[in-house]
């Protein structure tokens, strides 16, 4: 959607019976968004945020110093989401820094399998539905660990089915239709079961499983167009 319709849908929807937290604004409703099955009411028509954007958004802003830090923090963000970019930007407390192997809108071009950065150079580190289509993931998590530093943090966001004891990976479905079916899309390579933190575990990473929802009320969950139950992965290189 581009720069010159969003402000045009933005006005048309506006309402009070929903709001965006990444930028203030309400709405009568939300958009539908999804590949094969919609959901309602996921889509916002300011900012473009999905339920995932706005979690993280409400969890750095009260749970963590990310915002009001008045020590400078160096962030990296892999695959930059464009619903918080420009204000990611534009925090005077933050130097911030995107990489993505292909979107122009990311300053350093990278593999997430070989990052150019030196080691522990990053306070926090963001990686969100990324890693659902890495081929090899461990690799790609032992990357995101060497380039945090001690004491940072990392928030790696994935599809993930919490009714799945273990990821399921079938690189035998090469159809684009079957694997969408299958997978939820076509380019991911595996549908990320309840061991995806104990995989992030392996790697050295302290992860807290936040049900970050089960600490709001109904109230604001509904608000904020959240998806209830999502679990915010969260990890700590000690």
């Amino acid at each position: 959607m581009s720069y010159l319709v969003r402000p045009v849908i933005a006005f048309y929807y506006k309402g009070n019976r929903f709001t965006d937290p990444i930028d203030g604004k309400s709405f009568r409703k939300f958009l539908p968004y999804g590949y094969d099955k919609q959901r309602e009411n996921a889509l916002s028509p300011s900012t473009l945020s999905l339920e995932r954007h706005r979690l993280m958004w409400l969890f750095l802003k009260d749970e963590t110093h990310f915002f009001t830090s008045e020590k400078k923090q160096k962030v990296v963000h892999i695959a930059p989401e464009q619903c918080c970019l420009d204000i990611f930007r534009k925090q005077k407390n933050l130097n911030y820094t995107t990489s993505d192997l292909e979107s122009p809108i990311a300053d350093v071009k990278a593999d997430i399998c070989n990052l150019p950065f030196d080691d522990n150079s990053f306070d926090v580190v963001f990686c969100n539905h990324v890693l659902e289509h890495i081929t090899n993931d461990i690799k790609a998590m032992q990357e995101l660990y060497r380039v945090l530093k001690p004491g940072g943090f990392g928030i790696f966001q994935i599809p993930q089915d919490i009714s799945r004891k273990t990821t399921f990976e079938d690189n035998s479905i090469t159809d684009k239709k079957e694997r969408a079916k299958i997978f939820g899309q076509y380019d991911h390579v595996r549908i990320y079961g309840r061991d995806y933190f104990q995989k992030l575990r392996s790697i050295g990473f302290i992860v807290e499983e936040i049900d970050y929802t089960n600490t709001l009320s109904d109230d604001d969950t509904d608000k904020y167009c959240l998806a209830k139950g999502e679990i915010l992965p969260v990890c700590f290189k000690g």
